[in-house]
Parts: structure tokens; C-alpha cells; sequence
């Protein structure tokens, strides 16, 4: 019954409710990988193949050695609510497959073309299945070997409207990419490949352990800098590893999470895990792990979110207690020794102990890091000398890109710092606490700013090319802006698999923290393809070598390094946040100290 011509409520045709559930699974072409890896690990496929075409619009081919499926499964695997992973309703209650959504396959089918090829280990002829919008069009027998391939193509070829929407081909592979990367994360045991128009750009063979796997994926440099971390109650188990609190970034990335091999997103365990922290979590940084949560199936519900990248904890103080108690366990000793000043400092950088110049920030940097080379430096006794790195042409900044957005500032008197890590000075007639780090952060960020929009940021090279390592996602956003790279000063080029050679970096870096800004680079490439803006992209570049390239927390200062440093943030205009967000000073009036000593 469709309802009377004039009634308002009508039922939809199956083929336009067919598109509407697909819409709610499929969202993007990473969405189809990771439908159709869970379909090949709950086969029990040891060997997976992911090989894409144009970023997985023009085609996805998934192929696994898994147990393969008669003629008959095949036909019902794309019949709505069909699936292998359920007897009954009870099951829900316990699920402990990838799946069970119950419209991957069908909603896959519904937006694309595709061709399943599948056979049985004890049967000597496959099955070929060819469905074209939802609609299947083929059936035959075919050759094949044990297992199945999904080759799915022209996806969103009868939904326009949603295909338009999707990013260009390099943006659509990162996410595919990371989606490849998680899935080899969760099951070490599988041997994963991936390719992208004909080119390798994963291949993790099957290995013991997870920590093998981590190795496979982030490379050793990575677990360098993490502590392990082990937990358990009943019904409850958690391993993986977590950064050490020295080595916290400005970052995210990695933050993998899963529950029962699951990728997922879960504020509770977020909340556990800055709760383990504590104070070392410093405002403008984030905690970076890779943790697996093994819970009970009967006290969790996966089935909350139709592409699974939520659960539903039965017990959430539970889990939310052992991730906690697993970290802090973890960091130890380590916790209670560390201020959050050294936490939030990052790899020490080496820094000699001279003076921040009366000639300027231009003068302490040249001293200190090797910054804005070429302008002549004086000491605190206020003799001469040229600074290191030869003249204003090969520093990367002229005279008049560093001038200060502000020619006139009030009087500045420095009184000296506090914990090395804050400067206590009165500015005209208010008496600041300054972040010496955020301050000068700043201050770099405003000149290097000026110099990048005169289009005359110059590149250094160096005597060594600088190895980059980076995962399977980071290598193709990097490969993407390469050009856009080198307008800002990075040379960069491929150098093997998934490594790159960095030959060339701002002349702001000379001295700089050379390996932290690139890696912080990698980091911003995440979001460049979020923004169309060429100029937008430069200001994370150039935020993240400011902050890279600044004087840190924990670095001893004298009295005229301070002065200089105060006048400098005066000068562009005493901004009360550094480029990523965080507190500069903490201002009080002097009107404000009479009401504090009852003197109005």
C-alpha cells in the first residue's frame, strides 16, 4: 500500500531506501575499506590486499585468502539485513565480529559497481556476482583462488550529490591509508598490503606481537619516546604504549584507540587517560598512545554508530579506573618528578649561554639559535661582534621585515624570572608575568609572518641531508604539498619507502630544532587539506617554526636577555596569545594592585 493520490505520506521505491541506509555507512571511499577489511578478518583472511585507483573514486579492489563463500551466500550477502555474524536477536547482546551493522554490503552495492569474485577452500569453481547500483546483473561461475575479492568502482556514480562533496583524489587516499594503517595496528597476525594507482605504499607482513607491529608502522623513533603501558581487572584488560611526559607535543596524532580490536573514539577513556597526566598535561598539549582495551563483548555495545566508531562501555567507571590507573602506573616515578614547565618544554634544544642583544630579538636569536642571522650582535658589556650564519641575504630576513609592527612602546623594566620559565617586568604602568616560550613565540612568528607575505623566506641547506620516517598517511599528504613546501623553504624529496630526505629548511632554522619542526610539519599536514587557502597553511608552517625555533621553558635568563625579550613582544603589539592559543602574560594594573593593598 502506497497511500491514496492525495495522501501526504508515501513509501520510498527500495531502490531510494537503499540509498538513503548507504548513506549512513558509506560516507566516503575509506569508509568502503573498512567495510570490506571487516568482512575479510571476520573470514579469517591472513592476507589482506587493498589496492585503490584515484583516491578509491574510480576503484577499490579488496582481496582476501580468507574462507570464501558458496554461491548462494554470495547472492544473499547483498540482500538488506542479511549477514553470517548473527543467529538471533540474543547476539547482539555478545558481539565479537568486526561486523554486525547488517548493511555494509548492500549499502556499498547501492552507490557503486561491483564485482565479487569468492570460492570455498573445499570447492573446485568460484562464483562471480556483478551488481550495478543495487541491482544484481550477473551470475556465473569463475576460476578463482580460496577467498574473496570485493571490486568495487565508480562509487557514487548515481548519487552526485554526495560525490561532490568528496575531496580531491590524494585527500581521499589519506584517509584510506589511515584506515589501512589501524586495521594493521589492531590485528598484527594479518599480512596487509595497500597500493595506490599501481604503487606500494603499505606492506606490513604478519609479525608476533603489537609492539612489532607499532615498529612497522611509526618506526622505532616513535616508541623511543613512549612507555609501556599494562592494566587489567575482571572483564577488563588494556597494553599499548603512551607517551613519556617529556615528549608531549602541541599534537594529536598518533591517538589510536581500540576496543576489542575496534578502532574507536570514547570520551571516557580520553578523560582517563589526561586524568593520569594530571598537571604534566599542560595547556596547548595532548597526550600521543596507541592503546587496546579488551573488554567483556557482553559489556559493551558496538552498535551504536552506523559506521562502529563509537561504543557504549556497560561500565564506564570500570574502564574509565583501569585505563587510569594502567597509565599512571606507566608513567611512575616520572610523573611526580616532572614539572609542567619541563613537560611542556619538549626535547631540550642546545642553547648557548650567551645574551639575549641590545640590538634586538634579531641578535639573541643569531646568539642563541642561530635565527635571523646577520645582524650585528652585542653582548651584555655592549661589545661588538658579527653573529654567526654570514649576512642578511642568506638569513632568510631583511632589515626592514624585521622591523616591529609598533615604533613607539611604553617603558619597559625587567625585574627578573621566575621558575626559569616565567619573566616578572613592568610594562608603562602594568606589572606583567610573561611565558618567556609563548613571548618569544610571538614575537618570531609576527616577523616571520612579515617576511613570508614579502615572499622572502630563503631556504638553508644542509650539510646533511635530514631522514625523515613517516607512516603510510603522512608520506602521502607529503607528497601532495611538496611544491607548496618549498615556497616556504623545505626542500624535501622522497628517499625509499616511506622515508624522506629533507635537504633544505628555512635559514630561520639554521640552529633550530631542525627534527621538531619538520615533525610538527608533518603533523600540520593533517589539516591542510581541511582549508583551500594557500596563506592559511603558511601560518601553520610558520606557527610551528616559531615555536620550534623560541627560547624554551626551563632555559635560565639574564636581566638584559629579559628586558630585550619584553621589549621585542611590546613592539608587535604585546599579543596576548601565542600563534597556537596559548597565554602570553598575566597583566595587572596598578590601579588594580591599590584595590589588592587597600590603597584606592
Amino acid at each position: 500500500m502506497t497511500g491514496s493520490p492525495q495522501a501526504k505520506i508515501r513509501i520510498l521505491p527500495a531502490e531510494v531506501v537503499g540509498r538513503i541506509a548507504a548513506g549512513e555507512v558509506i560516507e566516503r571511499p575509506a569508509a568502503v575499506v573498512k567495510e570490506l577489511i571487516d568482512n575479510s578478518l571476520d573470514a579469517g583472511g591472513t592476507m589482506i590486499t587493498v589496492e585503490v585507483v584515484d583516491g578509491g573514486l574510480s576503484r577499490i579492489r579488496v582481496t582476501d585468502n580468507g574462507e570464501g563463500m558458496t554461491r548462494d551466500d554470495a547472492l544473499l550477502a547483498f540482500r538488506r539485513h542479511a549477514t553470517s555474524k548473527l543467529r538471533s536477536d540474543r547476539d547482539l547482546a555478545s558481539i565479537q565480529t568486526m561486523g554486525f551493522r547488517g548493511e555494509a554490503v548492500p549499502s556499498i552495492a547501492a552507490v557503486s559497481k561491483v564485482r565479487l569474485v569468492t570460492c570455498r577452500r573445499d570447492e573446485a569453481v568460484g562464483s562471480k556476482v556483478e551488481v550495478v547500483g543495487g541491482s544484481i546483473t550477473s551470475v556465473e561461475d569463475a576460476a578463482a583462488a580460496p577467498g574473496t575479492q570485493m571490486d568495487v568502482t565508480d562509487l557514487f556514480f548515481n548519487t552526485p550529490a554526495r560525490k561532490k562533496f568528496l575531496k580531491s583524489p590524494a585527500t581521499e587516499f589519506s584517509h584510506i591509508a589511515q584506515v589501512v594503517q589501524q586495521a594493521s595496528l589492531a590485528w598484527p597476525q594479518v599480512h596487509f598490503r595497500l597500493t595506490h594507482n599501481g604503487q606500494e605504499v603499505l606492506h606490513c607482513a604478519a609479525v608476533a606481537t603489537r609492539r612489532d607491529r607499532i615498529v612497522q608502522i611509526y618506526r622505532g623513533q616513535f616508541l623511543n619516546q613512549t612507555l609501556v603501558v599494562r592494566g587489567e581487572r575482571p572483564g577488563v584488560r588494556i597494553e599499548g604504549v603512551t607517551v613519556n611526559a617529556l615528549h608531549l607535543r602541541g599534537t594529536r596524532s598518533p591517538q589510536e584507540l581500540f576496543v576489542n580490536r575496534r578502532p574507536v573514539k570514547n570520551s571516557t577513556i580520553l578523560h582517563a587517560i589526561a586524568d593520569a597526566y594530571g598537571v604534566q598535561l599542560a595547556k596547548g598539549r595532548h597526550a600521543q598512545f596507541i592503546l587496546f582495551v579488551d573488554v567483556d563483548p557482553a559489556r559493551i555495545d558496538v552498535n551504536v554508530h552506523p559506521t562502529k566508531r563509537e561504543v557504549r562501555f556497560a561500565e564506564q567507571d570500570v574502564i574509565h579506573q583501569t585505563v587510569r590507573q594502567a597509565v599512571k602506573t606507566a608513567l611512575g616515578d616520572q610523573g611526580d618528578g616532572v614539572s609542567v614547565a619541563d613537560a611542556a618544554a619538549g626535547p631540550a634544544l642546545s642553547i648557548p649561554d650567551q645574551s639575549y642583544s641590545a640590538q634586538g630579538s634579531a641578535g639573541f636569536v643569531s646568539q642563541t639559535l642561530g635565527l635571523f642571522a646577520g645582524s650585528v650582535a652585542a653582548d651584555i658589556s655592549g661589545t661588538a661582534r658579527p653573529a654567526v650564519g654570514g649576512d642578511a641575504r642568506r638569513s632568510g630576513l631583511s632589515a626592514t621585515e624585521t622591523e616591529p609592527a609598533c615604533q613607539s612602546i611604553p617603558d619597559v623594566m625587567a625585574f627578573g624570572q621566575v621558575g626559569r620559565t616565567f619573566l616578572l617586568a613592568q610594562i608603562g604602568d602594568e606589572l606583567q608575568v610573561i611565558d618567556q616560550h609563548t613571548a618569544h613565540e610571538r614575537v618570531l612568528f609576527q616577523r616571520l609572518w612579515r617576511a613570508w607575505q614579502d615572499r622572502a623566506v630563503q631556504a638553508q641547506t644542509l650539510v646533511t641531508p635530514l631522514p625523515v620516517e613517516t607512516t603510510a598517511q603522512q608520506a602521502e599528504q607529503l607528497q601532495q604539498y611538496l611544491g607548496d613546501l618549498e615556497a616556504c623553504g623545505f626542500h624535501v624529496e622522497p628517499f625509499g619507502d616511506r622515508t624522506f630526505a629533507v635537504r633544505a629548511v628555512p635559514a630561520i632554522l639554521r640552529m633550530g630544532d631542525v627534527a621538531g619542526v619538520v615533525q610538527g610539519m608533518l603533523e600540520d599536514l593533517e589539516e591542510w587539506g581541511t582549508t583551500s587557502s594557500f596563506d592559511a597553511r603558511m601560518q601553520a608552517v610558520a606557527a610551528t617554526l616559531a615555536c620550534h625555533s623560541a627560547v624554551r621553558a626551563g632555559r635560565s635568563m639574564t636581566l638584559p636577555e629579559i628586558a630585550q625579550l619584553v621589549r621585542d613582544w611590546a613592539q608587535e603589539g604585546m599579543i596576548m596569545t601565542c600563534p597556537h592559543g596559548r597565554r602570553v602574560a598575566l597583566r595587572l594594573p596598578f590601579d588594580d594592585l591599590n584595590r589588592l593593598f587597600d590603597r584606592t
